[in-house]
């Protein structure tokens, strides 16, 4: 993985997170799925750049 593109996607799974357990304790269902949303972006760029990795061997 290209480091930038590995650093955007942990930086996206770990607000995304954050969103989420903040929308879980306040009880906002809307802050709480914006998290799981930006988790799974942070998530498909990760498995994205892993197969990249995979076709340039």
């Amino acid at each position: 993985m290209s480091g930038n593109e590995k650093n955007q996607a942990k930086v996206e799974q770990a607000k995304g997170k954050a969103k989420e357990t903040v929308g879980r304790a306040v009880g906002n269902e809307r802050l709480t799925a914006e998290g799981r949303a930006e988790q799974a972006k942070g998530d498909a760029r990760q498995a994205k750049e892993k197969m990249k990795d995979i076709f340039k061997r």
